[in-house]
């Protein structure tokens, strides 16, 4: 129907008021050709999420019957050589003539406007609006319209809703937002499977990887496709042992799967679910061995001023919110008096993937003997990795053997806060170095993470030689938390822009709680006490 004609996808349990509310007024006005020319660029109104079917070669004619009368009503008029070139969105149940080729009812109409010499369908029918905006040839039954002028009269009929903020949008806005939802759903419709997802991540992690159709094809670890695919998700590292091999021995071409640089309000070790995803067709961020979506945007893609500024403003938001990976960071610290330099090293899983892949050999330990070496007579704190404080994951150091190197130990002081009170900071493949680089400090990796060697950072580690690019500050921001991950707002369970997410944390609402994750919080806690008694690394 026209007053319906933008709509929100139907993504996995979402809770958004809808876009659009009649008016009540005068006009607001737009232009209407500017419009229509960005409608049809962004190819969205109506049910662009649905099918989309393939259409047996010839099949160029669409019958579209709103009702079962008006089914042979169509039928009845077409000419015999249209009707061997037709195709009909019909229910299963309706009975079509031999010959005539069956379509889902429920179509994405922009791709089947592409596809069409001939559309046959009710004039109140979004597709019949689609088919105009795309110069198809239209028959109209229940009377005939102008098609643009009543899409026209609707859209400017209509008052729009920010879904995430609930403040006034402009239609222009609208189709934007939807844009950028339909480039999300035609990325997802490749992935024939999903591998590795654990249930408590999917209720975050699934309105991310939807694809229009019914629900995400999530797919068993432990046994290899019983059908050939083209293309699967998978999160490699709870992959089990044979599953890689069966799927590249399949030809299937793997699009990783990993959390965003802006995850949530509390940690994955926790059963924490994310509310950003990493879905990388060439590779993954971490692993410097070969290429990834990130390096290749950061190497080759065209980041212009708009896309920095919004960067820029990003960054400076997230720094003053005093943002990381797992959320806000406490209050600020105190500066400390003197004027020794201070530099902070971070410690990591040590069997993390980003150890194992670029992390050139270096452990916590030899980290905190490095920096020692390099900076002399500084002050010198270490701040343990979050989930191995958390009790669940490899690289404690015991407090006696880390102060042999570092002058102080910043167990439970949130890594923004500390960022603000340091010089320095060291790191092996840490997302701290790059969270450091958004406070202005300077940087020194020791293996090789993706921020490395554009020319913002110190780099002891060997950097790929596919990194010849050197990048601004806003230019790195706008590639890692803009163009590369994808974001879920916490409260629609909306995909969302990163500045919807960051305002949620800053404002207190992205915290995705369950009973597992209290029990791994409380499992956490014991763990943290054996180690302290023990000195168990």
């Amino acid at each position: 129907m026209p007053g319906d004609f933008l709509r929100i996808p139907p993504f996995p349990g979402h809770r958004a008021t809808p876009l659009a509310q009649a008016a009540h007024g005068a006009s607001t006005g737009f232009d209407v050709a500017a419009l229509m020319a960005t409608l049809r660029r962004e190819r969205v109104g109506g049910a662009f999420w649905a099918a989309q079917p393939q259409l047996p070669a010839g099949r160029d004619v669409l019958v579209a019957p709103a009702s079962r009368a008006q089914l042979h009503e169509m039928l009845a008029s077409l000419t015999p050589l249209e009707r061997e070139r037709s195709a009909v969105l019909a229910p299963s149940t309706w009975p079509l003539p031999d010959g005539v080729q069956r379509l889902p009812v429920l179509c994405d109409p922009w791709w089947l406007a592409s596809r069409a010499a001939l559309c046959l369908c009710d004039r109140n029918d979004d597709l019949a609006m689609v088919m105009a905006l795309q110069g198809v040839v239209l028959r109209q039954f229940g009377d005939a319209r102008d098609q643009i002028a009543a899409l026209t009269e609707a859209l400017d009929g209509q008052t729009y809703t920010d879904p995430f903020t609930g403040e006034p949008w402009s239609v222009q806005q609208v189709i934007a937002q939807l844009g950028e939802w339909r480039r999300l759903i035609d990325a997802n419709r490749q992935l024939d499977a999903v591998y590795g997802v654990a249930r408590w991540k999917r209720i975050t992690a699934d309105p991310l990887l939807w694809d229009g159709q019914g629900k995400v094809r999530h797919r068993a670890t432990s046994r290899p496709p019983a059908v050939s695919q083209s293309r699967a998700a998978i999160w490699k590292s709870r992959a089990a042992p044979g599953l890689l091999g069966a799927l590249t021995a399949s030809g299937t071409l793997l699009s990783e799967l990993e959390d965003g640089f802006i995850r949530s309000v509390g940690l994955g070790a926790n059963c924490v679910p994310p509310l950003s995803l990493i879905c990388d067709l060439s590779g993954v961020y971490f692993d410097p061995g070969g290429p990834s979506d990130l390096e290749t945007i950061l190497q080759v893609s065209d980041i212009d001023s708009t896309l920095q500024k919004r960067a820029s403003s990003l960054r400076a938001r997230l720094v003053q919110a005093s943002i990381s990976k797992y959320g806000q960071g406490g209050k600020p610290l105190d500066q400390p008096n003197g004027v020794r330099r201070r530099v902070l090293v971070t410690g990591q899983v040590e069997d993390d993937r980003s150890i194992v892949c670029g992390g050139a050999g270096i452990t916590n330990f030899l980290l905190l003997q490095r920096a020692r070496e390099l900076e002399g007579a500084s002050w010198i704190i270490y701040k343990p990795h979050p989930d191995v404080e958390a009790g669940h994951r490899k690289g404690h150091i015991p407090d006696d053997e880390a102060l042999r190197y570092a002058d102080e130990i910043a167990r439970d002081v949130p890594i923004t806060s500390l960022l603000d009170t340091v010089d320095a900071v060291h790191v092996i493949t840490s997302l701290a170095g790059f969270e450091a680089l958004l406070r202005g400090k300077q940087v020194t990796t020791h293996g090789t993470p993706f921020y490395a060697g554009w020319g913002l950072t110190r780099d002891l580690a060997a950097i790929p030689s596919r990194r010849t690019r050197r990048r601004s500050l806003d230019e790195l921001v706008a590639a890692t938390l803009i163009l590369y991950p994808r974001y879920l707002d916490p409260v629609t369970r909306l995909p969302c822009p990163p500045e919807v997410l960051v305002e949620r944390m800053a404002n207190g609402a992205a915290r995705v709680g369950s009973s597992l994750v209290f029990l791994r919080e409380l499992q956490g806690r014991f763990q943290r006490l054996w180690h302290r008694a023990t000195g168990a690394r």
